[in-house]
């Protein structure tokens, strides 16, 4: 989705407004907040071993560092601005080559019984259940990009 959009303030704003809880209002706000960190952080490869601060600035052990929150962000965004990949594509991009014959009959037979599933249960639920849990995504990844730029200003001396 690509929406008409204006600077303002250093960071993109949309010229369309949707309600707030809208999904395309979070879409497109995760868009511009993503859109402005790499506007913010030119060099990405300090971000490498730096961890966020979770709750009360501690650190969580195994979280991912910065660099890896900002690939994971940038390659999200691609998808929210320009649609879902086949889902054999998805498949290999997420194991880093083409899945094994035994991983794709585990697969088809596992898709088989998820459309099992989904006939037995109500389709407006299911909308509901996977609607809200995607706008729940996309705030909280949208918190993410937010802290990544803000992190790097800080680690640059850009801190506004």
């Amino acid at each position: 989705m690509c929406w008409p959009l204006r600077k303002e303030a250093a960071m993109q704003v949309l010229t369309k407004r949707y309600p707030k809880n809208c999904l395309l209002t979070v879409m497109d706000r995760y868009s511009a907040v993503v859109r402005n960190m790499e506007q913010v952080v030119m060099i990405p490869s300090l971000l490498r071993d730096v961890q966020l601060s979770g709750h009360g600035g501690s650190v969580q052990d195994g979280a991912p560092d910065l660099y890896t929150y900002f690939t994971m962000l940038k390659s999200i965004c691609v998808e929210v601005d320009h649609g879902l990949l086949p889902r054999e594509e998805w498949q290999a991009k997420v194991a880093g080559n083409e899945a094994s014959e035994a991983e794709n009959d585990a697969a088809e037979t596992e898709e088989a019984e998820e459309d099992r599933i989904s006939e037995e249960l109500d389709l407006e639920a299911q909308f509901h259940l996977h609607f809200s849990s995607l706008h729940h995504i996309l705030t909280h990844l949208t918190r993410k990009a937010q802290e990544v730029t803000r992190k790097y200003q800080e680690m640059t001396g850009q801190v506004m």
